[in-house]
């Protein structure tokens, strides 16, 4: 089986989940067997290791033309790689859906009547930046780019109602959630880890994301500060890109004076990101809106609980414990706080819980198969066809 997996970037600090599940998917289908399996990507931010972390997939990366709005550079060398790629998949896999590169190969698709399946993983709302663009996207080719599909695949059931509102049946719709790797999170050592940050040894609530509205940050802050009274001795720690946030909340932090208790560390990749999630006593996902949360597995499978919001798409946590998912707002998260924190043996417990929960359930070793199964009934032989 070919398959050819598209998505604008493989780059987790611009492209955020979606990159991230493109990433791992790409690396473990080409580990099963008789799958070959190809990335096409835009060259954001690509660097040779990433590509080569991919293997045994092979990537395929365009020229960007114009970085904010993931356009690629769009010639005629261009297109025919496009085609040539397309022609020679048995299957495609669209993973976002606000963007230039996936109209591209769809309709290099259209064009030799190649079957491709379509993940937003929560994009298909209007949320965020360039509404208007978004709706115009949509009029010319998001409708139908989604329509045309041969299935839609959404991350957590609570993204069914978004491909409902695109026409799509909820009967047709197969829910795969996000996975992840414990390879990729080794123990790493701690002292070296606060030492090249300037922290202290202290518990520490963690939040790993983009630094803008969507992700909440300001409310995890604003909680913090609400529940200081109860959590003497916590600090938080934002480890992430600013996305037009961080001056405003380095300066909510001074104005509440508890700016010697909260850390601004930037983007973390590799070690340092691991070494964070193992330091940590707690990750808290604040998102306003989310479509199951990938760092919230990444925290699990190296041992720490995730505090989620209910707006997260990852009700199944309530199956570790109900405190773990928590309203959108400041007050909902203080609340969820101080319930976790000011009870050691309960998040000692709750620790161990959440890690057997995503080890069991959320491996990318058997996330796969999934989708296997999903292209292979795509692609059984129905009157004669040859396609397997």
């Amino acid at each position: 089986m070919r398959i050819l997996n598209v998505n604008s970037c493989l780059n987790t600090k611009v492209g955020g989940g979606g990159a991230e599940r493109t990433f791992q998917m790409g690396r473990f289908l080409s580990k099963q067997d008789g799958v070959k399996c190809t990335t096409l990507t835009l060259d954001i931010d690509l660097n040779a290791n990433r590509i080569q972390d991919q293997a045994p997939a092979v990537v395929v990366a365009l020229t960007c033309f114009w970085k904010r709005f993931y356009v690629p550079l769009v010639n005629a060398s261009n297109w025919r790689l496009i085609c040539n790629l397309v022609n020679e998949v048995d299957i495609i896999h669209l993973m976002s859906h606000w963007g230039v590169l996936n109209f591209l190969v769809y309709a290099a698709a259209r064009r030799t009547r190649k079957p491709y399946v379509i993940c937003p993983a929560g994009s298909l709302p209007l949320f965020g930046r360039s509404g208007w663009l978004k709706r115009m996207y949509n009029l010319l080719a998001g409708r139908a780019i989604i329509r045309n599909a041969a299935a839609w695949i959404a991350v957590t059931s609570s993204e069914v109602p978004h491909f409902e509102s695109y026409g799509i049946p909820s009967h047709k719709i197969t829910v795969i959630p996000n996975g992840v790797s414990n390879e990729d999170f080794p123990i790493t050592d701690k002292s070296e880890f606060l030492k090249r940050y300037n922290l202290p040894d202290v518990p520490i609530i963690l939040f790993m994301g983009r630094l803008n509205p969507i992700k909440g940050p300001d409310l995890l802050l604003h909680a913090f500060i609400q529940a200081r009274k109860d959590l003497a001795g916590w600090h938080l720690m934002f480890a992430g890109p600013d996305g037009g946030m961080l001056s405003e909340l380095r300066q909510i932090a001074q104005q509440a004076g508890v700016s010697d208790y909260v850390h601004f560390l930037g983007y973390l990749g590799g070690d340092d990101k691991s070494a964070a999630y193992h330091h940590a006593k707690l990750l808290v996902v604040p998102s306003r809106q989310e479509a199951m949360s990938i760092v919230a597995l990444e925290a699990g499978i190296c041992g720490t609980p995730a505090m989620v919001t209910d707006q997260c798409g990852f009700g199944e946590i309530g199956e570790v414990d109900a405190r773990l998912e928590v309203p959108a707002t400041s007050a909902g998260i203080a609340r969820g706080l101080v319930q976790l924190l000011t009870k050691p043996d309960l998040l000692d417990r709750v620790r161990h819980d959440f890690e057997a929960f995503v080890s069991r359930q959320y491996a990318w070793d058997s996330i796969v198969i999934h989708y296997i199964k999903l292209y292979r009934a795509i692609l059984r032989p129905v009157s004669g066809n040859k396609r397997v």
